[in-house]
């Protein structure tokens, strides 16, 4: 299974051996070298892991995760630090990181506790993605299905899968190459407008008023994302 890895390090030659070694690994990895250009990346995308070194440029690592974990309570986040200090390792943990690994490592017990936070994130995906209520309506991924009161709606695995990504992206952007990678596996012959019409056929479903959509929000120039509560759309 491929995940997505955001790798935020200032240091340029630490900075591909560690995109070169996850990718080895089979991920997916986006970097940054700064603190400004992560938030940025951060309040647009959706990961699966993000490893963040601590000292950076601009907003450190801790700064990144604080911001993180105000719209994010789960995707899993490691620190990357050169203070050995308990203190700052326990002030990391209290702002939610889930791992630390203080420099100098070595890339196997970075992959290593890289390989640990992702298991635990795809048991959690399995468990959250699955089930889970929309407003009034009562989504089934596993039986591909949607339930208004009544009424059972049959979801394509598609329709589905696109669920499942705006899911686990928790309120976040989802961008249409993410679901042109994820959904259609990066077929070249799938473009932008396959996702818009599948996001079509999904709000007729999902939305009480397909025109005037509460929960497959358009965000401009990026792509879709999802919303529990019902709220003004950013676009209809």
């Amino acid at each position: 299974m491929t995940f997505r890895v955001f790798l935020v390090e200032d240091d340029a030659t630490l900075r591909t051996a560690l995109a070169d070694a996850l990718r080895s690994d089979g991920h997916e990895v986006v970097v940054a070298k700064d603190g400004h250009e992560a938030l940025a990346a951060l309040r647009q995308q959706a990961f699966d892991l993000c490893v963040l070194d601590v000292m950076l440029p601009g907003p450190s690592g801790l700064e990144l995760l604080r911001s993180l974990r105000q719209r994010d309570a789960d995707t899993p986040a490691l620190l990357l630090t050169a203070r050995s200090a308990e203190s700052d390792k326990v002030l990391g943990l209290e702002l939610g990181a889930d791992d630390y690994v203080t420099k100098p490592f070595s890339l196997r017990e970075l992959l290593a506790r890289c390989k640990a936070l992702l298991r635990r994130r795809s048991r959690d995906d399995s468990a959250a993605t699955m089930q889970f209520a929309l407003g009034d309506l009562r989504v089934d991924l596993a039986a591909f299905t949607v339930t208004r009161g009544a009424q059972v709606t049959t979801l394509s695995p598609k329709e589905a899968r696109m669920l499942a990504l705006l899911r686990r992206a928790a309120g976040r952007a989802v961008a249409r190459a993410d679901f042109l990678r994820e959904v259609w596996g990066g077929d070249a012959a799938v473009g932008d407008r396959t996702v818009d019409t599948h996001m079509l056929n999904l709000r007729a479903k999902v939305e009480r008023d397909p025109r005037q959509p509460v929960h497959l929000l358009t965000v401009h120039g990026v792509g879709y994302r999802l919303v529990d509560a019902p709220q003004r759309p950013d676009a209809p």
